[in-house]
């Protein structure tokens, strides 16, 4: 990694870090960010910034926010914080935590992460009960009526939340559904000052879950750790009682994301 003296003087990052050290100041503020911001961050002139930008953007590692002028993480870069999240290092040690929980409450696991327009499936551990809703890795979801994503939506601040829900599309999958913006956004108060999340049938008829986030060492949201089951097993008010063990494999999972 380049050392700090690089950014003292204006234009001394060497020129083949500069689109790295540019991606890199984008995903660590963790909201859009302007061209000015980034030329102050990086101490670079502001044509040389613009040129970045449009390289990142052509590219695909950064996208436009809607405003048209600040930027975000794009669909490439979001693939890659979803590949190395994904290491065989990594990913080891996370499924020993995923297995752990789904053996102690007996119903599957699954870590979730936003993406654009929805919550995907990063990894998955299943129960070994016969009747289990298949939702393999890779799987998109909806933010509106699943556990993972309105947690995730409830950790946005509210201009960015207020941009997402107008252009969100309110299907309705099940008579519990969410489906328009006043009332899920009442749901995600109530999701902020608990601290978790439950999808009470609103996804599939006969499935429930409860979800608690795994958050980076600046207590933003990364992904969402979450235990589902057929009604017929566990209701909401069951899942919602092993809720300390979830936000326990949360903090474990954690401290792996931090390390």
């Amino acid at each position: 990694m380049p050392d700090d003296h690089l950014t003292k003087e204006k234009g001394q990052i060497p020129t083949n870090l500069r689109l790295l050290m540019l991606i890199e100041e984008v995903a660590k503020k963790g909201v859009p960010v302007s061209p000015a911001a980034l030329s102050e961050a990086l101490n670079l002139p502001k044509a040389t910034v613009h040129r970045l930008l449009t390289t990142a953007e052509g590219e695909g590692y950064l996208q436009r926010d809607v405003d048209g002028r600040s930027y975000g993480p794009g669909q490439r870069l979001r693939t890659i914080a979803a590949n190395t999240m994904s290491s065989q290092r990594v990913r080891t040690e996370r499924l020993m935590i995923m297995r752990g929980l789904a053996e102690d409450v007996g119903e599957t696991c699954n870590l979730a992460a936003p993406e654009r327009d929805g919550m995907v499936y990063l990894d998955r551990v299943e129960t070994k009960w016969p009747l289990r809703i298949q939702l393999p890795v890779g799987t998109h979801v909806p933010f509106h009526c699943t556990a993972s994503g309105k947690l995730y939506l409830s950790s946005l601040r509210s201009d960015k939340l207020e941009r997402l829900l107008g252009g969100l599309d309110f299907e309705r999958f099940t008579d519990r559904t969410f489906t328009s913006p006043d009332a899920l956004l009442k749901e995600l108060a109530e999701i902020r000052a608990r601290g978790y999340s439950t999808d009470n049938e609103e996804f599939m008829d006969g499935m429930a879950a409860v979800a608690a986030p795994i958050r980076d060492n600046q207590k933003r949201f990364l992904t969402a750790i979450a235990i589902h089951a057929p009604v017929q097993r566990l209701g909401i008010d069951e899942l919602i009682d092993n809720l300390p063990r979830v936000q326990k494999a949360a903090h474990q999972l954690e401290i792996i994301a931090q390390s």
